[in-house]
Order: structure tokens, then sequence, then C-alpha cells
């Protein structure tokens, strides 16, 4: 029979991570692992519960935990789906369940969702909100990255953008204002953009004033997070972005992650793959997507002082697809 365990961890990250909502100095994640002693076979998932959507660790564990008879009786992912909303408690146990069937069919998880074979992606590598001199120092030591988010505040990010472009004059950059920007700045952040040759920007404006978009010209593309979280809130988005972005946390997992990007790909949209500030293993179904995505940010683990063993492999901003014994 199947049991259910439930466990809250921390990671520390290298620093602190900032954005316009505040600052961390741990990732304070949640895991669900589901196990067969008698068959000898067992899967795991984590997620992170985000305030923003109305989640704490403990909501999200208890949430999860809640599920332990239905899991021990046979639930299958697509009766998860059923179950529970979208967000950061489906997830732990779509992956989880997801995992446990890759491992008991000695199947690879991406095979059994009908996709291909993943492949290395390169990441985004994010730069924390700071002054406009720390972020153009930061943005120095990362110069060799390929492409770099930066995370943005609000009031002076114009000054925050051009020192970013000074400190990496090579990397592709993607803005994410994390929805710190409004009607009256907007202009003058796009055209800092602009300036800056920037190449993506996210969520500038916030999700429940987002209609401003549909009626300005959009030289360079923007991305719904906030705005998006399943396929249920596609329709909303015609006519104000361009790319939506894919988060395991916020679409509840992974299988639905997978019918998220078809249908966004059917409307025209491009895909970001992206993550919150997790270990290797949130990452690791998320890789089953990347190499179907424009812009992948899946770069968690390299925020971290200390990731999980095994973990995935990064070479530079090369990450490569997960071993069997980390996850799928």
């Amino acid at each position: 029979m199947r049991r259910l365990t439930v466990a809250i961890e921390r990671f520390p990250i290298a620093g602190a991570f900032t954005i316009s909502r505040g600052s961390r100095t741990e990732a304070v994640v949640v895991t669900a692992r589901i196990a067969d002693a008698e068959r000898g076979v067992a899967g795991w998932g984590e997620c992170v519960p985000y305030p923003r959507y109305g989640e704490s660790v403990e909501s999200v564990a208890a949430a999860i935990e809640a599920q332990g008879d239905a899991i021990a009786a046979g639930l299958t992912r697509s009766e998860l789906t059923e179950r529970m909303k979208p967000g950061a408690a489906r997830n732990a146990l779509d992956c989880a369940l997801l995992d446990f069937e890759a491992k008991a069919q000695g199947r690879p998880a991406w095979e059994i969702l009908g996709l291909t074979a993943p492949a290395p992606a390169t990441t985004a590598y994010t730069l924390s909100l700071g002054t406009p001199e720390s972020m153009e120092e930061a943005a120095r030591k990362a110069s060799a990255r390929p492409l770099l988010k930066v995370k943005l505040g609000g009031e002076g990010d114009p000054a925050r953008i051009a020192a970013v472009r000074r400190g990496a004059p090579d990397s592709r950059l993607i803005v994410d204002a994390n929805e710190a920007w409004r009607a009256e700045t907007l202009d003058a952040n796009l055209a800092a953009c602009l300036a800056a040759g920037v190449t993506l920007i996210e969520q500038p404006l916030p999700a429940d004033d987002d209609g401003l978009l549909a009626t300005i010209d959009r030289p360079i593309p923007i991305c719904a997070d906030e705005s998006l979280h399943d396929r249920a809130g596609l329709d909303r988005l015609a006519g104000r972005y361009d790319a939506i972005n894919i988060k395991l946390d916020k679409t509840g997992g992974l299988t639905e992650a997978v019918m998220l990007a078809h249908e966004a790909r059917a409307r025209g949209l491009a895909l970001m793959v992206g993550c919150m500030v997790g270990t290797s293993l949130a990452m690791a179904p998320a890789m089953l997507l990347a190499h179907h995505a424009e812009y992948v940010d899946l770069d968690g683990p390299l925020l971290l002082a200390r990731d999980r063993e095994p973990g995935l492999v990064f070479e530079g901003s090369t990450i490569h697809p997960p071993e069997a014994a980390l996850w799928g």
C-alpha cells in the first residue's frame, strides 16, 4: 500500500534574494514522498509555498497531508486535479505521483507524459533587486552568463536597468518587475528597457490591473507571471501578453503544466519555464518542458548555498536533465 509522508525543509540562500515584495535568506520547501514498501518503489516532489497566492508553509503541508488516505487508496494524477486546486500543494503531490509512476513502470516521466526526451538548456541567472550600484556590480560578476534576469522594484528602475546593462554589456536581459510598475511609470520604464536592448519584460503591472497592456505598443514582448496560473486564465491574457511564465507551483504540477504549454502555443504565446527559489528536486520536473520553451529560468539551485545530493548538473548557465536518482 502507498504511504504519504510530508516534510518541511530549509536551504540557505547564498546571500539574500530580493524582489519588489521583500527579501529572504533561506528557501523553505515542502516535500511529498509516496512510497510502497512492499514493492520497493518511492516517488517524491517539492513545492515552494508563496504568500502572494495566500499560501504558507503550514497550510501547504497540511493540504498535502490531507490527501494521505486518498493516496493510500490509489489516487491518480487526473483524480488529484479534480480534488485539489492549482497551487504548491498539488504540485508536490503531482510530481511525487509522476515520479512514483516512472519508478514503478521503469519508464521515464517524459515518456509517460508523451513528451520528447529532455535536453540540456540555457537558464537565466537572476540578479536580485538592489541599488543601481549594487546591481551593476552583480551584473559585472555575472557578465559571462548569456542570459540574466533582472529583478526590479518600481521607483528608480530606469537607473537600475541602465546600470545592469553597463555591468553586462553582452548578456541578454529579461526584466521582472513582479507587479511593481504603475500606469504613470510604464512609459519611462519601457523606454529604459528599449534603450538597454532588453529581450523580455515579465509582469510589469499588477495582475488585477494589467488591462493597460492591451492598449500600448509592445516592441518588447511582455510575459505574464502573476497574471496566469493555469489554462483557466488564458482567455483574459488576449491582447495583453506575448508570453507566459509556466511555474509548476502555480499550475499545480507538471500534468497541468504540459497541457497549459500546449494550449498557450496554440494561441500563439511564447513560453518561459520558471521557478520559485527551490532545490534541484523542484527544477527537475520543469526540465521536461525546458527544451519546448523560448526562455528558461530554472536557476533556483544556483542561488542556494546548499542543494540536494544528488542534484541537477550545471555547467555555467547550462542545466542538464535530471538523473533518475533525483527524479523522473
